[in-house]
């Protein structure tokens, strides 16, 4: 989920044309709000030709789509995940956290699908004491929360809970949940838990994908993070961000290009600001970028 730790003053990037590739979005099997055939279908309305689905710690909806034969004509479906890994790097990160992509994972992959598992396992329970938190603070959410949790294996995540709070009338919107209340400093936050970034970029390389590092916006300024990440298998950098402003897409561009990492860009999308076609309307990610993810 996109917030302001990920934003830099506004110089917006202003797309030459539509962008045929987004290679980050989030459907409802993690913390989006469309289904997953619904997204695809949207993706493919605008003209993205190269999309991948990249759900935190779970590719249901990258197999839902499969087995239902949902891939629009002219679309191809890259199989992906986000991974949110818990740092222990110096880096000044928001939260302590580095977000990994796997980018044309195996859907098929045993030992990664354990990998997953357990991390949605972690999700589960922070969603729980989250819910346990708020309703500590008089801020309860408890029956939302309970029908979710009764549900199908989907890795809950924060978005999911501010949702639950404007919906109880605790908030305004998405984005004033995390602000006020669920942010890293407010009283509903609880920390996570899961695996480090190099664990994540071993299990993404051992299931055949390639592990990018999501939204690293102090890119130009921690190379030092980038090298010790590449040493584990770092493969590629989300350079080309929907919410990032011109000069930090020009110096993550760089800083990709002197290390040899691939370039890779997406829009993020989860769908609490709008539809798919608005925030599209803002994304660029060049063309030669497929080829990059091609090889």
């Amino acid at each position: 989920m996109t917030t302001d730790r990920h934003e830099a003053p506004r110089q917006p990037v202003v797309p030459p044309a539509p962008s045929t590739i987004d290679l980050h979005t989030h459907s409802t099997r993690s913390d989006g709000v469309l289904e997953p055939a619904t997204l695809v279908a949207d993706a493919a309305a605008v003209g993205v030709r190269l999309l991948a689905l990249t759900d935190h710690d779970t590719l249901a909806g990258v197999r839902e789509i499969d087995s239902a034969a949902a891939i629009p004509d002219g679309l191809a479906l890259v199989p992906g995940v986000e991974i949110n890994t818990i740092s222990p790097l110096g880096a000044s990160l928001a939260e302590g956290e580095l977000h990994v992509l796997g980018l044309g994972v195996r859907t098929d992959d045993e030992a990664f699908e354990a990998v997953l598992a357990r991390q949605r396992t972690g999700r589960r329970r922070r969603f729980e004491r989250t819910v346990e938190r708020l309703r500590e603070i008089g801020l309860p959410v408890d029956a939302g929360a309970a029908e979710l949790t009764s549900g199908p294996d989907d890795a809950l995540g924060r978005p999911t809970i501010a949702r639950l709070l404007v919906a109880a009338g605790h908030a305004t919107s998405v984005q004033d949940a995390f602000a006020r209340l669920i942010g890293h400093d407010g009283p509903g936050y609880v920390p996570r838990s899961g695996i480090g970034p190099t664990e994540a970029i071993a299990a993404i390389r051992a299931a055949g994908g390639l592990p990018v590092l999501a939204h690293f916006w102090e890119a130009s300024e921690r190379a030092d993070v980038l090298r010790e990440l590449m040493a584990a298998g770092l493969g590629g950098l989300e350079v080309y961000y929907r919410t990032w402003d011109a000069p930090t897409v020009l110096a993550t561009r760089e800083v990709a290009a002197a290390l040899g990492l691939v370039a890779t860009g997406g829009s993020d999308y989860h769908g609490d600001t709008g539809t798919y076609a608005e925030a599209h309307a803002s994304l660029w990610v060049p063309p030669e970028v497929a080829a990059a993810i091609a090889t």
